[in-house]
């Protein structure tokens, strides 16, 4: 992966950056257990500030649904400014992919994590006929197999071990540590989040929050 999305990784971490300085929100949607990437990003010790997680309230039932993330962005804060990770690992269904859009409309920069080689293989379920990663500004191929489960059981020949989630918290730590590093190249300090549990560390967070409390607070 290194060998291969290093570029596309380094792209993204500078899109972080001028996200941070300029102000702007970074956000992160996953549709179905595709929120694990998000929960991984967002709100977590050793992450970086100012980030949030958009939880859809169905936990991606409708993820097939066409209408349902058009629906659901429209009441979601997003900015002009604000970057918006959307992972998904097929990158066909409607949920995900009208998240994106309505975020583009909307001035959002669009970074997608995908399963590139699989979701160019797989006809979109959205009547644009778009898939999700010709939709991003810049995309970030997790590399995983269609149908994400990656080992064959020799008996049964059934797949197990599903992938994604690893390859995807990889690419979200690596991603992380090169937006605080290039902010720390630049002279400044990288906001991070310390652990809750440790002593301080809420008092630390909200001290950091306080710029963007309204925002993060909010749907």
């Amino acid at each position: 992966m290194e060998s291969t999305q290093n570029e596309n990784i380094e792209g993204a971490a500078r899109l972080l950056v001028e996200t941070i300085e300029n102000g702007g929100l970074i956000q992160a949607y996953g549709a179905g257990h595709s929120f694990a990437g998000a929960l991984e990003l967002c709100h977590r010790a050793g992450g970086l500030i100012p980030t949030k997680a958009i939880r859809e309230p169905s936990g991606g039932i409708y993820e097939s649904v066409e209408g349902v993330g058009t629906s659901f962005i429209n009441r979601v804060d997003v900015r002009p400014g604000d970057v918006m990770v959307v992972i998904s690992n097929s990158g066909r269904n409607p949920l995900p992919i009208e998240m994106a859009m309505g975020c583009k409309a909307k001035g959002a920069k669009i970074i997608v994590i995908t399963a590139l080689k699989a979701s160019m293989n797989l006809k979109s379920k959205h009547s644009s006929g778009l898939s999700l990663y010709q939709l991003g500004d810049i995309v970030i191929d997790n590399q995983v197999v269609e149908g994400d489960a990656a080992i064959t059981l020799p008996k049964s020949g059934n797949k197990i071990c599903g992938m994604s989630m690893l390859a995807t918290s990889l690419i979200i730590q690596a991603l992380t540590y090169r937006t605080a590093e290039l902010i720390e190249e630049s002279g400044k300090i990288a906001p991070i989040y310390k652990s809750q549990n440790i002593d301080g560390g809420r008092a630390f967070n909200e001290n950091l929050e306080l710029p963007y409390k309204d925002r993060l607070s909010r749907t």
